[in-house]
């Protein structure tokens, strides 16, 4: 019988879906592991919520329960129906990342886990029961940095010589916005850049991605600052290899894994000074942290990287070392087997 269900509700592929991959794609080299809900990419085919169920009947061998290994709302609101309303002999484990209050339902919910693992210490502030503190990781066999960044940008076919960008949604929490007027500063000095923006606007945020494009085309650089789209979670390693600069300048972020992702590939980043980004960037070794809303630093700090090969060249390694020997997944899944254990051996 499995011991471990994973659950993923969301039929998009997000930050927290990206991060419960990586994890799983561990967890399932030692575990009975069924991921419930949605496909996530390189890992097993998911079964259905009521197949969960189903498989959750009966204990698993040499365990007196199976844990089921939440991360939002809706998995943890089926998760407890399973145990408490059904009776199932499960145990739910919850992973929060957020750096603020929740409201009261989420809070009610997260009360009502057996228990939780924060990403970082703050995160740890606002939720009950915390049996660790565990930061994500990143996949650093899946990213990798490029034999040649120059031939793997040029395979691209974005044009230019080098590439900049952002990852995420489009929208003003993100802070693409000010990612667009860190570029409209910065690309001027930078005659071979060109400049990405990752990600989908969401119905309700088309205004917001139409005064950005206006605001490109006023500057004179449309065919410098691109919207290719949400990129397939397969393509996204090709494409951070190939990058010279990350720039992620959200007004929240209750982690952030672009930066590490770039990081893995061998590429620097700039952050604005909001979720795990100060310590990814081990004090300006990987990358630079800027103020909030700051587009001229951010462009500044940009420049002051790209303008010196040399600096450029050792932060791309510091930053390849600092993810492989600080923030991988095997150690983000070793702090999660330890939490698993310790309820097991609690009976």
């Amino acid at each position: 019988m499995p011991d471990l269900f994973v659950t993923n509700f969301n039929r998009n592929f997000t930050g927290v879906s990206a991060t419960a991959a990586n994890v799983i794609r561990q967890q399932a080299l030692t575990h009975d592991l069924r991921l419930v809900g949605r496909p996530l990419p390189s890992c097993p085919e998911p079964i259905s919520t009521a197949g969960a169920k189903r498989l959750c009947r009966k204990a698993p061998n040499g365990k007196s329960f199976a844990i089921w290994h939440v991360r939002r709302n809706t998995e943890m609101r089926a998760a407890i129906w399973a145990r408490d309303v059904l009776r199932l002999p499960i145990r739910i484990v919850f992973t929060s990342a957020a750096q603020r209050r929740h409201s009261a339902f989420p809070r009610w919910l997260i009360s009502r886990m057996d228990a939780v693992i924060a990403t970082t210490e703050k995160a740890a502030e606002f939720v009950p029961n915390v049996r660790a503190v565990v930061p994500h990781g990143v996949d650093t066999d899946l990213f990798q940095p490029a034999e040649n960044r120059s031939t793997a940008w040029a395979a691209l076919g974005y044009g230019g010589d080098i590439g900049i960008a952002t990852v995420g949604r489009i929208r003003p929490e993100k802070g693409t916005d000010v990612f667009v007027d860190a570029m409209i500063d910065l690309l001027p000095s930078q005659p071979g850049a060109v400049a990405l923006v990752i990600g989908r606007a969401a119905r309700e945020h088309q205004g917001f991605l139409k005064n950005l494009k206006s605001r490109i085309a006023t500057a004179g650089l449309t065919d410098r600052i691109l919207f290719p789209g949400e990129i397939p979670a397969t393509d996204l390693p090709q494409v951070m290899r190939a990058l010279s600069l990350v720039m992620q300048l959200p007004r929240y972020e209750g982690y952030g894994m672009a930066p590490l992702e770039g990081m893995a590939s061998g590429v620097p980043f700039v952050g604005s000074d909001a979720g795990y980004y100060r310590a990814f960037s081990a004090q300006g070794k990987s990358g630079l942290v800027v103020p909030l809303d700051d587009a001229a630093a951010a462009a500044e700090a940009a420049r002051s990287i790209l303008d010196d090969a040399d600096r450029h060249a050792q932060m791309a390694q510091d930053a390849r070392d600092i993810a492989e020997h600080s923030f991988s997944v095997r150690s983000e899944a070793e702090g999660i087997e330890a939490v698993y254990h310790a309820l097991w051996s609690e009976g």
